[in-house]
């Protein structure tokens, strides 16, 4: 089946009734499992990039959605003192010593229907959700996590804590995208369809979301969401936890209230670069 009969094969399964989905429980169970093999190898995925700009391939969240539906509620546990309970149709993922994945012993979890690229390294625990890209180069650090349909990039480093939010429903929000090169450091999180451009910093502890402005000090400018775009972290920003004060209350004021609010406080030099690439070493 090619992707243009899997997108097809999809969207009439996707609209199907449960009762309509039960009578065509096998065939649907043939797509599924034929586009979750398209889904590990990477030759689909739920954002891309084309010409430019992001996009949300809505027919692979349907498909993954698809999953949930047909799949019954199975026994996983590894024995009888570790028990653990999910959809048949999402086992865990199937590594083997040749896809050339670093996966360090110690609880960590790759839901199958996620792609993992060669000489990504994953220090536990960590979790990487269904839908998930994460492309070659990338180190996933102690407690991350990657959300359902997060999209990252090629030499990323997702220090220990950080959160990358997961957005499968509804079908056309964007996903977080962390675009290559990119540094994020310890319990940070990234939610709400954000996207971070190449080579941005994100210091330790930054919550980035739809509702919170990020100002830039070094232009003077204020970057928000929109009905039209995500929160957008440009290319090179280094962005950290700042406060600004609250002014239009009197009681605020009074007691010298201020609200979290992301900074860009400069844009990515040589001094970060050296920073930055001290990780290597551990690749």
């Amino acid at each position: 089946m090619n992707k243009q009969e899997m997108i097809s094969a999809v969207e009439s399964l996707y609209n199907l009734s449960l009762d309509e989905i039960k009578i065509k429980k096998n065939d649907a169970l043939e797509v599924f499992y034929n586009f979750k093999k398209m889904l590990n190898s990477g030759d689909i995925r739920a954002a891309e990039k084309i010409d430019g700009r992001w996009h949300v391939n809505q027919w692979v969240k349907k498909g993954i959605l698809l999953g949930f539906r047909i799949g019954n509620l199975s026994d996983m546990s590894i024995d009888g003192r570790f028990r653990f309970f999910d959809k048949d149709t999402y086992p865990l993922k199937n590594l083997v010593v040749k896809d050339n994945v670093r996966l360090v012993p110690g609880g960590s979890s790759i839901r199958d229907g996620c792609y993992v690229s060669p000489q990504t390294v994953i220090m536990p625990p960590a979790y990487i959700n269904v839908g998930a890209y994460v492309d070659t180069g990338t180190l996933i650090d102690s407690h991350a996590l990657v959300g359902s349909c997060a999209q990252l990039g090629k030499n990323i480093h997702l220090s220990a804590a950080a959160q990358i939010g997961g957005v499968l429903e509804p079908i056309g929000a964007m996903p977080v995208i962390i675009e290559d090169d990119v540094m994020i450091g310890g319990n940070c999180g990234i939610y709400e369809g954000t996207i971070v451009k190449t080579r941005a910093v994100i210091a330790a502890g930054v919550i980035l979301t739809g509702g919170t402005p990020v100002y830039d000090l070094v232009t003077s400018s204020v970057y928000r969401k929109t009905k039209e775009e995500p929160l957008i972290i440009p290319e090179g920003a280094v962005v950290v936890a700042g406060t600004r004060p609250i002014v239009s209350n009197i009681f605020a004021r009074e007691k010298n209230l201020s609200l979290y609010t992301p900074i860009i406080i400069k844009y990515r030099d040589e001094k970060t670069d050296v920073s930055t690439a001290l990780e290597d070493m551990l690749r």
